[in-house]
């Protein structure tokens, strides 16, 4: 049996002091711990659940040239998280049971972090057909996260169909809303003087909200749960807020890079600042940090997305969308929310760790640091600030859009199911 580790002096998010005994993989009486046990002095440090991801991108299988299980949850570690949620869009497609399971069989041997599988909504993610939704949820992956994201279940009858049947089992349909006719596969900038200046297809905030809006009314019609993938919209925000006020099962998500990179960014075509959707302008970025900030968004969640240099060195309306978030989201959440005092430790908290286990179902994350709980948390320095090194990732790829910016740099160790998965 482990005597595990005791540490000391730590201040939780309500700004109480505690020391904390990881053993067995709980957390245990600290009186309990005997008197040899590794100590680890936590005096000027937070000590917070791990947090959780809902939107992350392994791409294993079938692009381990830009992630893998291994160095994605690496990079979790490194940036926090005790949890991530693997999206569907990988090579084969997560559209059965069988892949699911596959998945989660690689993350049982080759995480540092828990993985929970997202489900795809489509076969293929081709949006005409309904995936083996039962069969993943009934399988040892346990799915109950489901999401075509990269793409959009443009198809009302197919989502209305969806959201029934995820229903049953307490699932979530996860969408990444695009209206494909107002914003199709080309379309890569904010559409603004900023599209027309650089001469880029323009996406429209109103393709973003149009489809919240038929979504949440579908979530409705259904009784069943829809989450919104990384919103970056002022309209967004407004449809989200009508409908949680109406009582509709809905739930949101926004991304650190939508709450602190905007459209300007994008003017020396640097294809790192290529994500869908797109870079947003102030005014979206203020609605987006005031919803976070109220509880209208529920949640952060990196949408972190690998990308190979191969797929990136491309003109900007060819390289493919995406950047990565797992290492530099707390950071960005302190710089902007925190630091600027928008919101306290507790609200951080619940927005990057309670909400986000909530809303995936996930058992034994976004739990209080009590006795008896799961020793999933991290320790965090709030006064700590580097230059972001995209060299130093632990990430496969280094689409890193933080990469030269001085940022909080909070992370000092993780433990997943008290084993330390990352320690500066």
């Amino acid at each position: 049996m482990s005597t595990g580790l005791l540490i000391t002096g730590a201040t939780l998010a309500d700004g109480t002091r505690t020391d904390l005994y990881l053993a067995d993989g709980v957390l245990a009486d600290p009186g309990s711990a005997p008197a040899g046990v590794e100590r680890f002095d936590a005096d000027g440090l937070r000590a917070l659940p791990g947090l959780v991801d809902l939107h992350t991108h392994l791409r294993q299988p079938g692009r381990e040239d830009a992630e893998t299980i291994a160095s994605g949850t690496a990079a979790a570690a490194r940036g926090g998280f005790t949890c991530v949620h693997a999206m569907a869009n990988t090579t084969p497609v997560t559209d059965t049971a069988e892949a699911a399971e596959y998945v989660a069989e690689l993350a049982q041997r080759e995480a540092l972090c828990e993985v929970r599988v997202v489900g795809a909504v489509t076969k293929g993610l081709d949006g005409a057909e309904l995936a083996e939704l039962g069969r993943m949820a009934n399988s040892a992956a346990g799915v109950r996260v489901f999401s075509d994201d990269g793409r959009c279940v443009a198809d009302a009858q197919l989502m209305r169909r969806a959201l029934s049947y995820v229903k049953s089992f307490d699932g979530v349909v996860a969408q990444h809303s695009q209206d494909p006719r107002l914003a199709g596969p080309g379309a890569c900038c904010h559409e603004s003087e900023w599209s027309g200046r650089l001469g880029l297809p323009g996406w429209p905030s109103q393709a973003e909200s149009v489809v919240v809006a038929r979504d949440v009314q579908l979530a409705e019609l259904t009784d069943s749960r829809v989450h919104v993938c990384h919103v970056s919209t002022a309209e967004s925000v407004d449809v989200i807020r009508w409908a949680k006020a109406r009582g509709i099962r809905v739930t949101a998500e926004v991304t650190p890079h939508h709450l602190l990179l905007d459209t300007p960014l994008v003017a020396g075509y640097d294809t790192t600042f290529k994500v869908n959707p797109p870079l947003r302008t102030s005014e979206h970025l203020e609605a987006v940090r005031e919803a976070l900030a109220d509880g209208t968004i529920d949640a952060v969640a990196t949408d972190h997305a690998p990308h190979a240099r191969q797929d990136k060195d491309h003109p900007f309306d060819i390289a493919l969308p995406g950047m990565l978030g797992l290492e530099q989201a707390l950071a960005v959440v302190l710089e902007v929310m925190v630091n600027s005092g928008r919101m306290d430790w507790p609200t951080l908290v619940e927005r990057m760790s309670a909400a986000p286990a909530r809303i995936g179902r996930v058992a034994g994350q976004g739990r209080p640091l009590a006795v008896g709980e799961p020793a999933n948390l991290v320790l965090a320095d709030p006064a700590a600030r580097s230059t972001v090194d995209a060299s130093a990732s632990r990430s496969r790829s280094r689409n890193n859009p933080y990469a030269g910016r001085e940022l909080p740099d909070p992370v000092v160790a993780t433990f997943c199911r008290g084993v330390a998965s990352y320690r500066r």
